[in-house]
Parts: structure tokens; sequence; C-alpha cells
């Protein structure tokens, strides 16, 4: 248990706090100079309560002042605090902690030891406070037991009630009480889960889950094994390949075992190939080195395997399956970042992220003594015909265009640009046609002319048409996820990182559905890069380049820029389950503690989990776990609630 430091200065009201008060803290760091405009705002947690969390070391100074007027006041201009309104009391808090008023009658000293505090301050009774910072209770998300809908750790018929409450609500509620609350495991929450309930309180058993598919390969409760065998000439080539061409595409063929839940998965002739952007990098040794038995030089680099790239049938998938993108965590010190992204997109309603997981990664190269541990892997869903098909009926079809689209004037304004289908090569382009590549010239004429209307359209045409061709509430959504999330490599900053695709094969006709794709570069991890400097920090509003016209266009009418609004500040509202502080470090935390002892690999990289961004980014300040103004959830936040 944390032991609490309080300190309270009573006050005594001299003039009336305005309504709808602007409470900040201004200072010495890390408060900002003496001014509101470089403080901070505190957060306003009703019935005149408002409050900051804050890591302090050393000695500062601070005062609280009324930031609504630009000729702001501080409190002395209103109020005089100690007993008898002369502001001279001194409090010493356990010989550790002091606080005191300065000469001017405003400001106060208190000498912190690297530790988090929550400053309070009560209008109503102008009471100020200090106590060191205790984390809020959040449920870790991998111990919930489904059935116990309300969470007091009992399965009875006060979680029939809290069924009944969801139901009468008439909307979702926090994700994590929805999934305590399907009980019968059919992702939906209705007249079926009371019943299994009470067939339980009155002797039955709960229902047990029963994943197959993709919700079994892709199953978040379990970490599985996946075992990569390759012949020393395979992987001779392999590397041969690498060194022609960093950014080769070829396949070439190994056996992989998949293990999950005891369960044992082996399947033969599978394809094996390198991945990657910027973090492509040779798996072993460097340029002409071939492989070396037990003395051998790892390194971590992204794999693609295709499980039916030499024998096409089901005994070559797991469970349906054929391909998985397994990706170390080059940019993510942390183990988190993309992980939490895409989880956040699905809690958002964003049905077009992908899906992922941790997996734990082995290598044996034909020869070796002992196969060689990689670690702990992302394991991804690629974005393919398969799992266009998955989600048919969300999309309306399966059989349309699909477009990845990359950096290379990929910002769908320039309909001459490098635009090509994939033709099995090494050769990359900014618009690459993945599915249906017979029809390439067609699906290029359709990409064209989608390309023509969003530049070319007036805006009432534009407005008109935008409408048709998408589901632009999806769409807003997708792009405030991105935006929250400070993903600043993407369509509308850099014209990187995304997939189209287009549901419909004729030149008008369709719906378009823009993909979010690679999201290891957030949460934090800051370039100087496009229209921006702080993907924390940056104006929402003004996230990107509006030469990349699509989301700059639509956020020009008020209607959809009040949704685009409203979708990022319910994401970092407290008490959503989405990106507010609390909720996310619970996450996070979560996912830590289930990898953690499974870190340390036979690279010797990324052997230890930090807080911190990528080590090449323009704000190492940024991190995840603590409770300060370089915390970037509380950054972000402040940004998103500082949109007018």
């Amino acid at each position: 248990m944390k032991k609490y430091y309080v300190l309270t200065i009573m006050a005594l009201v001299l003039a009336v706090m305005p309504a709808q008060a602007a409470i900040y803290i201004v200072g010495n760091t890390p408060f900002g100079n003496w001014n509101p405009a470089n403080g901070v705002e505190m957060t306003d947690n009703g019935n005149g309560i408002y409050s900051f969390d804050v890591n302090v070391s050393g000695t500062i100074w601070f005062v609280f002042a009324d930031g609504q007027t630009n000729d702001w006041n501080v409190f002395n201009a209103n109020y005089r605090y100690g007993p008898n309104g002369n502001g001279s009391q001194e409090v010493t808090l356990d010989h550790e902690y002091t606080t005191q008023k300065s000469n001017n009658n405003h400001s106060y000293k208190f000498s912190g030891s690297g530790l988090d505090y929550t400053f309070t301050f009560n209008l109503n009774n102008l009471t100020f406070s200090i106590k060191e910072y205790e984390e809020p209770t959040v449920p870790d998300p991998y111990s919930y037991v489904v059935g116990d809908v309300n969470g007091d750790k009992e399965i009875n018929i006060a979680d029939v009630n809290a069924v009944i409450d969801v139901l009468l609500s008439g909307s979702d509620e926090d994700p994590e009480v929805m999934r305590r609350a399907d009980v019968n495991y059919d992702k939906e929450v209705n007249i079926a889960d009371i019943n299994a309930l009470i067939d339980y309180l009155l002797g039955g058993e709960l229902p047990k889950p029963v994943k197959e598919g993709y919700d079994y390969v892709w199953d978040d409760e379990v970490i599985p094994e996946i075992h990569i065998d390759v012949s020393r000439t395979q992987w001779n080539q392999l590397l041969t390949l690498y060194d022609i061409n960093p950014f080769t595409t070829q396949y070439v063929v190994a056996t992989a075992t998949f293990v999950k839940d005891n369960e044992t998965t082996v399947i033969d002739s599978v394809g094996l190939r390198l991945k990657g952007n910027t973090s492509r990098r040779r798996p072993e040794g460097w340029s002409g080195h071939m492989h070396e038995r037990d003395n051998t030089d790892w390194h971590h680099v992204h794999f693609g395997v295709n499980l039916t790239k030499y024998v096409e049938d089901d005994a070559h998938t797991i469970q349906g399956v054929r391909k998985l993108h397994l990706k170390w965590f080059k940019d993510d010190p942390a183990y988190v970042r993309e992980m939490f992204c895409y989880d956040l997109f699905r809690r958002a309603g964003v049905w077009t992220a992908v899906r992922d997981n941790y997996c734990r990664l082995w290598l044996h190269v034909e020869g070796d003594s002992k196969e060689a541990y990689y670690g702990v892997y992302e394991m991804l869903e690629p974005i393919d015909k398969r799992y266009l098909k998955d989600r048919k009926d969300l999309f309306g079809a399966s059989n349309g265009y699909l477009w990845k689209c990359r950096n290379g004037a990929s910002g769908l304004n320039n309909p001459n640009g490098d635009i090509w289908y994939d033709d099995d090569t090494d050769d990359r382009h900014a618009y690459t046609l993945k599915t249906q590549t017979s029809e390439f010239e067609n699906a290029r004429d359709q990409l064209v002319d989608f390309m023509n209307k969003i530049c070319n359209l007036n805006d009432n045409e534009f407005y008109t048409w935008i409408q048709e061709v998408t589901d632009v509430d999806l769409l807003l959504k997708t792009y405030a996820v991105n935006v929250a999330v400070g993903m600043w490599d993407d369509y509308w900053n850099n014209a990187n990182n995304y997939y189209l695709y287009f549901n419909g094969r004729n030149l008008t006709g369709y719906k378009f559905f823009m993909i979010p794709y690679d999201y290891d570069n957030t949460l934090g991890t800051s370039m100087r890069c496009g229209a921006q400097s702080d993907a924390g920090r940056q104006n929402p509003l003004h996230w990107g380049n509006d030469n990349n016209p699509l989301i700059a266009r639509i956020l020009k009418f008020n209607d959809f820029k009040a949704k685009y609004v409203a979708y990022l500040k319910e994401l970092v509202t407290n008490g959503k389950g989405l990106m507010d502080r609390s909720s996310s470090q619970a996450r996070i935390r979560a996912w830590q503690a289930r990898i953690e002892q499974y870190i340390d690999n036979d690279t010797g990289e990324d052997t230890v989990i930090e807080d911190k961004p990528a080590s090449w980014g323009n704000h190492s300040e940024y991190n995840l776990l603590k409770n300060n103004s370089d915390n970037f959830f509380n950054a972000k936040a402040s940004s998103i609630n500082g949109i007018n």
C-alpha cells in the first residue's frame, strides 16, 4: 500500500470564481513558465474539483491560475490563503515534503523526489492538496471470467441482472463488460446469455468457447509457438537473395510447426521470405557470409510465411489460415505499440483492422545442434484475398480491387503516378494491385478516376460523392484512431502505409475502404516529417500535408469535422476503456506481464522491455507508463481536448 502525503491549506473567498473556470498550474518545470499558455490545464473532475497528475523531481515553485481571460489572474487577485488570509502558512509533511508560500502571496514551493503526485484544487472550499499518486485499479484484460459480468469475482444472480442492464441500455457498454457478458461466446449479448447464466445457477455448466479458423490462430488468450525448419541450402539461398536485393520478396522452402494448447500442426513445403520496409535486415551475418553452424550471428527480421505457396490444399493450412506475417519489435522497446493500436481499432468499432497476437518464434537450420530462439514476435493477419473473404458481409463483396499504397507519391493526388500490379517480382510501386491482377487496366482506370474526383470535384460535388462511395463515419473513426495513436507515417502526413479496397469492379458504383496498416511507429515514436514534428501534440485538425487531399477535404465540412472531433474526444474520455491513460496503462502492463519471461533470445537483441520510444525519434521524452506531462496518453488527451 502506498503512503499518502496530504497538505491542505484553507482559503478565504474574496471574489466569486466564474462558472466553467479553467484552472492552470504554471511555474517552474514541469509546469512551464509563468503563463497559462506555457502551463498545464488541470482536469475538471466536476463539482468544483480540479486535479493534475505529474512526476516531480527536485524543487519547484508553482501557482494556480485562472486562465479564462487574456489578462489571466493568479488566485491572489481573488483569494488569500492561510488560516487568517495572510498566506503565511508553511507545513512540512513527514520531514520529506515541504510547501510554503513565497513572499508574493501566490506561489507554492514543493520538493519532490522523482515520484508521481496528484495536485488537487477544490473550488468550493478553496482547499489545495498534494498526495503521492496511486494508480487506479483497472481490471487486467486477461483476468476476466466470462459470466462474472459485474466483475465481483463471483457468478450469481447479480450477473443475470447485469446482463439485463446491458440489454436495457440499448447500446454497447465497456468492452470488458461485454466480453464477460457474452456467456455463450457467440459474439453477441442477448437473451441466450441470460438463459446460459440461469442454467449454470441451477446446477448446469457454463458454455465453453469453441475457437476455429482465424479465431483459433489469433486467440488472444494464448501465446502460440512457431518453429521454422529450413535446409542449409535454402537458408543460404535466402541470404543470397537478400544480398542481391535487400527488398526481395522471393520465397525459399521450409517446414512450419504451429503449437497451441498442446495441439501441434506441422506443415511441410511452406514458403518463407523476408518482409519489411525500412526494417529490412539480413537474418544472419553480413553481406556475402553464408550460414555458420552453431556460431551464428542471428539478427531479428520480419518473416512472411505462406503455408500454401507450393502446395494448395487444406492440409497446408492452420484451420484455413494460409499466411502468417511474423514481425519483430524493431522500433518498439515497450513491445506493445502495434498490439495496442490494432486492439484500439477493434475496441472503437473499426472492423477493417487486422487480427494480431504475440507468438514465440524458433528457427532451425539443417545441421545445427539446436534451434535458435528468436524471441517474442507479433503474428499478424495478412491483408489479402483471405482477409477480404473473411469480411465479405461487411465489405459487401470480396472480389474487388485491393491496392497496397506506400511512400512514393501515394497521396491519391497524382493519376499519372507509379501504378502497377503484383507481378511476383521485387519491384516496389506507390500503388500495387494485390487482387484481380489480370484486370489491371480496368482496376487502374477505376483508381485514376477515383483520384481525379478527390482532387477535382467542387466542394458541393465532393460532399455528395464521398457519401456515395464510402462509409464516411467508418472512415472518420478510422482516422480518429490513427491520429490519436500518433501515426505520423500515414496517408495524410507521409502518403504511406495504407490499403485501399474497392468492393466493385466498375468505373463507378463501388464502395471504397481505407484499411489501416503498419502501426509500430506510434504512441510517442515521433519524427519530423511531412507537416509535423510532434506526433503527440500535433493539432489533430491539421495532422498532415493537405496536398494529400482525401481527409483534408472531408474535414472542410462542419458535420464531418464534428463527427471526427467527437470520435477523437470519445477515445480519450475516462471510463470508455479506449485510450484514456488509466485503462491504456492497464492493458499495456497486462501485455508486458504475459511476455516478459520470454523476451530474452538468441539474437542478443531487444532483450529487455523499456518504456521509451524508438531511439531514432525526435521526442525521446515520451513514456507510456508514467503519469506526467510527457506521458503520451496525457499529451494526446491534452491535444485532443484542446480542439475548439
